[in-house]
């Protein structure tokens, strides 16, 4: 395996240090609370963003509420942006096989079994975070539906045409774009179905803004381009047939985030990148050829 010792800083932002940094980023990420108390009450821990409106009350309740208030509304959005996926993978008959590229905490593959009726193979190469993952499905009993494995989603263990469908909710800026989609289009059945929800570079507004760098240099990622997406896409089977941009959507999010005990500093760049219109927010959904 390539390690971050093998790789120019140049070479890391372009395959999103997967194989070293990134890696190692979340293996550290063990008590991250922006994470953790977001879904302590519904079992829905999520490592992804939202979209939609917030509720401006929440920033004038009272000091001792407050802050429960911001979060509850921060994890109703990040709940939201799920239904994305959801809307796209809603016409499949009850029990389609779904893999979820990069699966965190479970959260999105949980919706998905609990509210498709889909099963589910949530894969990661954090430990700690697949661990996690299989306590919540076994307390939850959504572990007859959802089970996760340690690997790396570019790379994974699975037969050529198991699944009817593969999602990756804000995880292919952390992998080799072209490296990623070969594998997913190797591992859905001919007629299938990728969905992507994913921050990228706008390169139709500038190649490389210092939003962008500012993102890549805090999550140690590596933002595609827009344009690779879908160069990526071609080369490998899968042809979109609904792209939708949520940008705007994205924005009020990342506002109240910036209001919170939680923030972490890359809030600012995101605003900035949204409003400036350098970084888009995009939901991709292709059909495998």
């Amino acid at each position: 395996m390539t390690t971050q010792t093998d790789l120019s800083r140049d070479d890391l932002a372009v395959l999103g240090r997967h194989d070293g940094e990134q890696r190692g980023y979340w293996d550290a990420k063990t008590a991250d609370e922006v994470n953790l108390l977001l879904g302590a009450e519904d079992g829905l821990y999520h490592h992804h963003y939202g979209i939609g409106d917030f509720d401006p009350a929440v920033l004038t309740a009272a000091p001792q509420e407050r802050e429960e208030r911001i979060l509850r509304e921060l994890h109703r959005m990040e709940t939201a942006q799920v239904g994305l996926i959801l809307d796209e993978l809603s016409d499949l008959p009850a029990g389609a096989r779904g893999m979820d590229a990069g699966s965190g905490r479970g959260g999105t593959s949980f919706m998905i079994a609990d509210r498709l009726g889909h099963r589910m193979d949530g894969v990661n190469f954090c430990g700690h975070h697949i661990a996690f993952a299989e306590r919540v499905a076994k307390e939850r009993g959504w572990d007859d539906k959802v089970g996760f494995h340690f690997a790396n989603m570019v790379q994974t263990p699975f037969a050529d045409g198991t699944f009817d469908f593969v999602v990756s909710n804000e995880t292919t800026m952390c992998v080799d774009i072209h490296d990623a989609f070969r594998e997913f289009a190797r591992v859905i059945r001919p007629g299938g179905r990728y969905v992507a929800i994913t921050w990228c570079r706008n390169d139709t507004v500038e190649d490389r803004s210092e939003a962008s760098r500012e993102i890549d240099e805090h999550y140690l990622c590596g933002m595609h381009k827009r344009s690779t997406y879908f160069e990526a896409l071609a080369a490998n089977g899968l042809v979109p047939y609904r792209v939708t941009r949520h940008t705007e959507e994205a924005l009020p999010y990342w506002e109240l985030r910036d209001q919170s005990r939680l923030r972490t500093g890359v809030e600012e760049p995101f605003l900035k990148g949204y409003r400036e219109k350098s970084i888009d927010y995009l939901l991709i959904a292709a059909e495998r050829v």
